[in-house]
C-alpha cells in the first residue's frame, strides 16, 4: 500500500512540473529579450545584412547611405560611452546601444523589403552602378569599409543616380553619348575610391 501511494506522488508530482513547463513555454516573457551576442557581434551582423543589401540590389543606395550613417553614428555613441568608463561599457550603456541596434534592425528589414530596388542591370550605366554597389556590399561586410566610408560612397552613387535619372527624363528615356561618357567618368572616378578606400588601412569596429 505504502509503495501504491509513493508511486502515485511521483506520477502527480511529474504532471505538475509538466504543467508548468508548458505553461511557461507558452506565456511571451515579458523582460528585454536576450540576443546571445555581444555590441560587436550585432554591429558584425548589421554590417552584414547591410552589405547583402547592396550586393543583391534590395537597397538603394540612398538607403544604404542612410543606413551607414546611422550605424557610423552609434559607432561614435559607443566610442563616447566607452572613453568615459575606461574602455568598459556599463550595463545601462548596453541596454541604450541593444535598443538603437533593435530600431536600426527594423529598418534594415523594412528597406531591403520595401518597393525601392536598384535599376535593372539593362544597360551599361546601370551594370556598373551595379557592380560598384557590390563592391561597396563587399567592403562592408568584410570590414575594409567603414561605415562611414560607405556612407560617404553610398551619397556619392545616390546623386550619380540621380543624375542619371534626371538626364533620361529630359531625352524620353535615353542618354546622349556626351551624357554616357559624363557619368562612366564619375564612376571611373568612384571606383578608384572604392579601392582606395578599402585598401587605406581602416576597419570597421
Amino acid at each position: 500500500m505504502k509503495r501504491i501511494h509513493l508511486g502515485f506522488l511521483a506520477t502527480m508530482a511529474f504532471s505538475a512540473a509538466a504543467v508548468l513547463a508548458q505553461t511557461t513555454a507558452s506565456t511571451p516573457s515579458t523582460s528585454t529579450p536576450v540576443t546571445g551576442q555581444s555590441i560587436e557581434q550585432r554591429k558584425d551582423n548589421q554590417q552584414q545584412r547591410i552589405g547583402n543589401g547592396m550586393e543583391n540590389g534590395s537597397l538603394t543606395a540612398g538607403e544604404s547611405r542612410h543606413l551607414e550613417n546611422q550605424e557610423k553614428n552609434l559607432n561614435k555613441e559607443e566610442h563616447i560611452m566607452r572613453s568615459e568608463d575606461g574602455g568598459k561599457l556599463t550595463k545601462a550603456d548596453k541596454a541604450a546601444l541593444n535598443g538603437q541596434q533593435n530600431h536600426l534592425s527594423k529598418e534594415i528589414y523594412q528597406d531591403k523589403h520595401n518597393a525601392a530596388v536598384q535599376p535593372k542591370t539593362n544597360n551599361e550605366v546601370n551594370t556598373r552602378d551595379r557592380l560598384q554597389q557590390e563592391r561597396i556590399g563587399q567592403g562592408v561586410k568584410n570590414g575594409s569599409l567603414t561605415a562611414g566610408e560607405a556612407a560617404n560612397l553610398e551619397r556619392k552613387e545616390a546623386g550619380l543616380n540621380r543624375e542619371e535619372h534626371n538626364d533620361r527624363v529630359a531625352n524620353g528615356g535615353r542618354l546622349t553619348p556626351g551624357e554616357k561618357a559624363h557619368i562612366n567618368h564619375q564612376q571611373n572616378n568612384l571606383s578608384r575610391q572604392i579601392y582606395n578606400k578599402k585598401h587605406n588601412g581602416r576597419r570597421q569596429r
